[in-house]
């Protein structure tokens, strides 16, 4: 084959097929602890008549596991709206790469004149010796015949990373699941399935979950319903309410399973604004029916007998299970400044049968905080000035569609940087939780239709491909990875490493190292862009770790 190339870019390289990626780990040593995963990309190229398949053969000394995933293109007719910066890799729709495939029987298709990568994690354990690990990576051809190899070394330094201090959330919709695999809620099969998603969720830094106690009012259209995921069971007789909350035992147990220990409840009340009853079903008269939705104000007085009756068994059940301190509630998501009336009275009649749980909402109008009406706010993090001035307590931040400019997010079209910057963010301003609304959200807006995300990336041209979800829904019934989950986990890891070195030195002597080259303090507005800034940052933290700790 003529003119084979093949080069080792960083995690934070998004490979396209037209032009030829620059080498971002020069001058950097890539290093982990014993217990994170440390990511690198394999680039290649070859000129050829026809597409044709060849063998990429790894091999190292390593005592671990090497995982090979090939980077596949995805769709995106929405890459990004006009509330955009130039901090883009594209602004056209096009093929973005993006999904993680397995590779099969070890080979890769060289295409005709084009660059692809293969996304490469070697996971360390800590019985993995520590030291340097030259890996040497190939492509053969059929007979064997080395067609272009290129090498990397990583190295490994003794030592574990600290627990995940941060609450993480990017909200799990058990109903795009079972809708995408066509099976009923709570079957053994969707059972099967979320075990599944919750694995790569807790693996990838996601310790905090919503729980569909009742179907989570997100994302519905007035008047319209996604298919039902209520976990407790309600059964009304003579006017009394009934729970029975073994299916939500069951949820909470698997949960725990891989490490996911906190739990946010299903929004009380409908989204933007809390005007009306989110979808409650129930047992009644032999009939399975729902009681509460859209047809129910926010001030009905049964509604208000409800929560109570609701609100006290399920709080009684969670000090059971040992929850105090690991539970938030939610009351309406994104409320405005006209809603501040709405919200007040769901408060009011929420948190009598609620005692110390907090209450949590994604709302970025500082008022709400200023009002007494939320314990533990969740600003965008383009909103987040006046919360941070005010030095707000407990406080968390979150984007979404919305956060298109200036800010980090995680667009297909964004530069992975962009996304990974989040972690020395969240460190730096002490920020006690992170919220994305969209971990395997697979519906268009407001859950008019059904999507295939392997198709469709943008929910309909609703929201930027790469908003509404973080992984891909398997032939084989499990996820398949993004690009973008693996480099949000590596934000996560950042912040853990940052986190030990505090304990070794503090706070100050971190913030510095971390702003040491920087121009002007990082903010959430103004920081690093290139990938460098990110590499080289990680490797000195790594290095000053180890030669504290000898």
């Amino acid at each position: 084959m003529e003119n084979c190339k093949i080069k080792c870019v960083s995690s934070l390289t998004k490979v396209f097929p037209t032009k030829e990626p620059m080498d971002d780990l020069k001058d950097v040593q890539l290093s982990a602890f014993q217990n994170e995963v440390v990511s690198f990309q394999v680039a290649y190229y070859g000129e050829v008549d026809i597409a044709e398949f060849v063998t990429l053969d790894v091999r190292s000394s390593f005592q671990g596991r090497i995982h090979t995933r090939l980077v596949k293109l995805m769709p995106s007719v929405f890459p990004c709206g006009p509330n955009r910066d130039d901090n883009y890799l594209d602004t056209k729709s096009g093929l973005y790469p993006d999904l993680l495939r397995n590779i099969k029987n070890g080979q890769v298709q060289i295409i005709p004149g084009q660059w692809h990568s293969v996304w490469i994690d070697m996971e360390p354990s800590q019985v993995t010796p520590a030291g340097e690990y030259p890996i040497e990576i190939s492509l053969k051809d059929s007979e064997g015949k080395l067609l272009c190899n290129t090498s990397i070394t990583v190295k490994i330094y003794e030592g574990m990373l600290p627990e995940q201090k941060i609450k993480s959330t990017q909200w799990f919709h058990a109903d795009c699941l079972a809708d995408y695999y066509h099976e009923k809620p709570w079957s053994k099969e969707h059972w099967d399935i979320l075990d599944s998603f919750f694995s790569i969720y807790a693996k990838r830094g996601m310790n905090t979950i919503l729980t569909p106690t009742h179907t989570p009012p997100l994302d519905t259209a007035v008047g319209g319903e996604r298919t039902t995921v209520q976990l407790v069971d309600i059964t009304v007789e003579d006017g009394q309410y009934y729970f029975d909350f073994t299916k939500l035992k069951q949820w909470i147990d698997l949960c725990q399973k891989y490490g996911i220990t906190y739990f946010e409840i299903a929004h009380l009340f409908t989204q933007w604004g809390a005007k009306h009853a989110p979808k409650i079903m129930a047992w009644e008269n032999s009939n399975y029916k729902k009681i509460f939705g859209w047809e129910t104000d926010a001030k009905s007085e049964e509604y208000a007998s409800f929560l109570k009756a609701y609100l006290t068994a399920l709080t009684e059940q969670l000090n059971q299970y040992d929850l105090q301190g690991k539970v938030y509630f939610h009351l309406s998501d994104e409320p405005e400044e006209k809603d501040i009336e709405a919200y007040e009275y769901a408060k009011s009649i929420v948190k009598p049968y609620i005692g110390d749980y907090p209450i949590i909402d994604a709302l970025s109008r500082y008022q709400f905080y200023e009002n007494g009406l939320v314990d533990n706010p969740v600003p965008g993090i383009n909103h987040l000035e006046p919360f941070l001035e005010n030095k707000v307590p407990g406080l968390w931040g979150y984007y979404c569609c919305a956060q298109g400019s200036e800010v980090s997010n995680r667009f297909f079209a964004m530069p992975s940087a962009r996304n990974r910057i989040l972690g020395m963010q969240l460190y730096k301003y002490g920020i006690e939780g992170f919220l994305q609304w969209g971990f395997n959200f697979y519906n268009t807006r407001y859950s008019l239709e059904q999507i295939n995300p392997y198709e469709v990336t943008d929910a309909g041209g609703a929201f930027q491909s790469g908003d509404a979800f973080l992984v891909y829904p398997g032939a084989d019934r499990k996820p398949e990875e993004s690009i973008r989950i693996m480099v949000f986990a590596e934000a996560m890891q950042d912040i853990r490493a940052l986190e030990w070195l505090e304990t070794l030195t503090s706070k100050e002597e971190v913030v510095k190292l971390i702003e040491e080259e920087l121009d002007e303090p990082m903010t959430f507005k103004k920081y690093p862009k290139d990938n460098g800034y990110i590499l080289k940052l990680r490797s000195k933290v790594n290095a000053l770790i180890h030669q504290l700790i000898k």
